[in-house]
């Protein structure tokens, strides 16, 4: 063979070769990606719709079926589409045949939800766009947990802090914080009053809307000094939405605390997430497409004591391996801060 007559001809080349190689091998090792898990290209697009108070059934014929038809005249390359309707939601999955653009669909499915929002129920969002695929797994999982926080505190800042300063750590992807309460400002209305002052539900729903906003106002300039004007008719502070007008009945202005009750409160729970006996959040951590999983595991690991640290000292954090493998140790360790 050429090969053996040129090593024969050229014996020293080849073996500064075999040294080059060698010397390079442990920077080749340290550069190559491991992983415990193969990376498996299913090109797949999800569409999540969200619309609370209706049932499945309502979801699946006034959500579901319409974007559906739309997906399957403007959208290219489907092999199949999938559908799952809940109870004020659904999860629309387009599978695309092998080597198509996963890009070109999300633009192509994003468009069809942005096209039919106005034949669909009033008030309903786009829908969330989701690339999926089969190798993003979970592989650490955070729990929240205070014996002096509220449930709604606990998920507020695992939603809004601790989920945000993950976010910039390369290849993780994290979802919503299962457990906890999402926090609302509740109007609980009081029925007889509103009877009493000739009102209905939608008087304070109307009162609401027109009067809690913000209004863009421009400039006012006053000598050479130009100065920004704010018209912000929002209150700054809760109970102050207790003392905005209703409606003037018999010269006498009705105010919202005389026919409701405005406070911090909570969405329905959903779900419970306990640590040691007490009601906390937990967060998933997971690995996204083609990323190392124990470069996510590493990167993570290094950026939660810096997230922990803008946090209440009363929060109890402890990390979970979903994978023994994936942390290279058979048991979580504890990031309580302290």
């Amino acid at each position: 063979m050429w090969i053996v007559r040129l090593a024969l001809r050229r014996p020293y080349t080849f073996v500064v070769a075999a040294l080059v190689l060698l010397l390079l091998t442990p920077f080749v090792l340290r550069r190559t990606p491991t992983d415990i898990f193969p990376s498996i290209d299913i090109p797949v697009v999800s569409a999540v719709w969200i619309y609370n108070g209706l049932n499945a059934q309502e979801i699946e014929q006034r959500i579901v079926f319409n974007h559906e038809r739309m997906i399957a005249t403007l959208v290219d390359n489907i092999e199949h589409t999938e559908s799952t309707a809940y109870s004020g939601a659904a999860v629309i999955k387009v599978f695309l045949r092998p080597g198509a653009s996963v890009d070109a669909a999300v633009a192509q499915v994003t468009a069809t939800g942005q096209a039919i929002l106005r034949i669909l129920p009033p008030g309903i969002t786009p829908p969330i766009i989701i690339r999926y695929n089969a190798s993003t797994v979970p592989i650490l999982q955070y729990s929240f947990a205070s014996k002096k926080l509220a449930e709604q505190e606990l998920q507020d800042l695992a939603f809004n802090q601790v989920r945000v300063g993950l976010a910039n750590v390369p290849g993780a992807s994290i979802p919503y914080p299962y457990g906890g309460k999402s926090r609302v400002v509740a109007v609980d209305l009081d029925l007889a009053a509103l009877k009493a002052n000739s009102l209905s539900p939608v008087d304070v729903v109307n009162a609401f809307n027109a009067q809690n906003l913000i209004l863009p106002s421009g400039t006012a300039k006053i000598g050479s000094t130009e100065f920004d004007v704010t018209l912000n008719s929002s209150p700054a502070v809760l109970e102050e939405l207790n003392d905005l007008p209703i409606k003037i009945v018999n010269g006498a202005v009705i105010r919202a605390r005389d026919v409701a009750l405005v406070h911090d409160g909570f969405q329905p729970q959903q779900n419970i997430v306990r640590l040691d006996g007490v009601r906390g959040v937990l967060l998933t951590i997971l690995k996204s497409g083609t990323a190392s999983t124990l470069e996510v595991v590493r990167g993570v690991q290094t950026a939660m004591p810096r997230v922990l640290s803008g946090l209440p000292p009363e929060l109890e954090a402890k990390e979970f391996a979903t994978n023994p493998c994936s942390s290279g140790r058979p048991s979580a360790g504890c990031c309580t801060k302290g």
